[in-house]
């Protein structure tokens, strides 16, 4: 599987989880709510700047973004 698809469907998973939606995730990270589509559709390739920006957004740290099965093949 592409990362680019694995971090967005790894994004789209915590943001469910945190029950918010795609434009309030895209409003917190600072990010334009298209981009963020691109981002989770796996379509954009995500700087490492602008996953961090998601990732605090999410209220996570990239070891606990990183640390899922889907990393792991």
């Amino acid at each position: 599987m592409d990362i680019n698809i694995k971090i967005g469907d790894r994004i789209r998973e915590l943001r469910k989880e945190k029950n918010i939606s795609q434009e309030a995730l895209a409003n917190i990270a600072e990010v334009d709510r298209t981009y963020m589509t691109g981002v989770e559709t796996g379509k954009r390739n995500v700087t490492v700047k602008i996953l961090e920006k998601i990732i605090i957004a999410l209220d996570t740290d990239f070891m606990a973004f990183f640390n899922d099965n889907n990393f792991k093949k």
